[in-house]
């Protein structure tokens, strides 16, 4: 029967052609098999799993080799200091994001109502109510996320002033009116969707085909969000760096009146463009 740290080395030397971390991945990997956390795995190194748990951190092990997001193994992912529950109906919430999050939150008065477009597994709207007394709607045309945002406000306590509905864009909440919006809409173009093994490629196309040039639900959401707007409301949304430039002047020639700047990425990026009604 093996120890922890020999199995810790198995997974290491494993995955070590098809991670970037393949000790971390390991480590979260048994952590997850044995109900325990990666401290937990660092002092015991000498315990010893059972059979079962070996074969399952075994088969784990060989998924990721696969490809299969750490996050979809493990059912979390964290974004903003928080965990969230993540399975194969939502794409996994990303780092790169939590600098729009820091810039709607900054932004955003008391009694402001927020509308997150396509929330997926709801990371950015339950963190804006979350950091913020906002009251936040997200949408999204797949009902399995709706499932799992709506499980991961639950779990945060923020189901009170975060609320998910099943629709394409702005369809269910047509009847509102809000301060900001957010969007994180599907932005890779269609010929450049990842394939096996590429991680990303056993996400939701749903959620990653943005169609031939990345911007065609950008392009059907501006359409419909002049009637949704209050005055001096907010715009943000995230796109691939190579886009940016032209979903920018999307936005501009949709709100001449708006201000409009780029955000970056923790890799200094250009990945969202804001748009402020100043």
């Amino acid at each position: 029967m093996k120890s922890v740290a020999a199995l810790l080395s198995f997974g290491s030397t494993a995955l070590a052609d098809r991670s970037s971390s393949p000790r971390t991945d390991a480590s979260l990997l048994l952590a997850h098999v044995l109900g325990h956390d990666g401290a937990w795995i660092v002092a015991h190194g000498d315990a010893s799993p059972s059979e079962e748990e070996t074969r399952a951190f075994a088969r784990l092990c060989e998924r990721r080799r696969a490809g299969t997001p750490i996050a979809y193994l493990v059912g979390y992912a964290g974004f903003y200091g928080r965990d969230f529950i993540v399975n194969e109906n939502v794409l996994v919430p990303r780092p790169e994001t939590e600098h729009l999050v820091d810039d709607v939150a900054r932004s955003l008065r008391a009694s402001a109502r927020v509308l997150d477009v396509g929330a997926g597994c709801g990371a950015i709207a339950c963190t804006i109510a979350a950091q913020t007394p906002a009251f936040v709607d997200g949408t999204d045309r797949s009902a399995a996320a709706i499932a799992v945002a709506k499980e991961n406000a639950r779990r945060l306590g923020v189901a009170d002033r975060c609320r998910f509905h099943h629709g394409d864009l702005t369809g269910p909440v047509r009847s509102q009116r809000f301060d900001a919006v957010v969007a994180n809409l599907p932005y890779i173009p269609t010929s450049d969707l990842p394939q096996p093994p590429d991680p990303a490629s056993f996400e939701p196309r749903i959620a990653l085909d943005g169609g031939p040039d990345g911007l065609s639900l950008y392009r059907r959401l501006l359409a419909e969000l002049p009637p949704l707007l209050n005055d001096d409301a907010l715009l943000l949304f995230e796109a691939a760096p190579p886009t940016i430039d032209k979903l920018a002047d999307l936005v501009q020639r949709t709100f001449p009146h708006f201000t409009i700047s780029i955000g970056h990425d923790y890799a200094n990026l250009p990945r969202y463009v804001r748009a402020e009604n100043t």
